[in-house]
């Protein structure tokens, strides 16, 4: 019998969560629109259940520009209203907000670094502690548990998968040397 880590194990019947667990969490990303739906969909998961947000995930690509950093900063009220009337997405004006207002706090980081990957790799490894720190101090609505998700989905972070997973040896083999701690 193959042993799952217990997101899967505890959702055996839901084909979204497994789907997500096989084919995305942890896997390493390396484009900044990818790397930003996560960030904004780990946003919009805070005082929700994942599976609300990985069954609306389409919605917000749609709505969201397929989350293209540069529209999303341009993004004015007519947008914001826009979104908040959205009933495919989740209509919380503290999380709209925090989409826009992080794509343009990513376009600033792309002067010192490129890209929002480039930034994320420039400080990777550190613990859990001070990238939630270095999030707070560059980002909005990113609190610890934002931070370690995301983090951890994008392979930032370890504990994605535990060990005896099948997921786990995929994962790990597609990180980058320096990527694995």
């Amino acid at each position: 019998m193959i042993t799952y880590c217990d997101y899967c194990n505890s959702r055996p019947e839901d084909a979204f969560n497994k789907s997500y667990h096989d084919t995305q969490y942890g896997f390493p990303l390396t484009d900044d629109s990818l790397l930003f739906e996560r960030l904004i969909l780990e946003i919009n998961q805070a005082g929700l259940s994942w599976i609300t947000i990985l069954k609306k995930a389409d919605n917000f690509r749609s709505a969201y520009g397929q989350f293209d950093v540069d529209i999303i900063a341009s993004y004015g009220e007519s947008d914001r209203s826009r979104l908040l009337s959205d009933a495919g997405i989740i209509r919380n004006r503290l999380k709209v907000n925090a989409a826009i207002e992080n794509a343009r706090r990513i376009q600033g980081l792309r002067s010192e670094c490129d890209s929002f990957k480039n930034w994320l790799d420039t400080h990777h490894p550190q613990t859990l502690e001070n990238w939630t720190k270095l999030f707070k101090r560059t980002f909005i609505f990113t609190g610890s548990e934002i931070v370690k998700e995301f983090l951890m989905s994008t392979g930032y972070l370890p504990g994605a998968h535990t060990s005896d997973c099948p997921i786990f040896g995929i994962v790990l083999a597609k990180r980058p040397a320096w990527h694995v701690r």
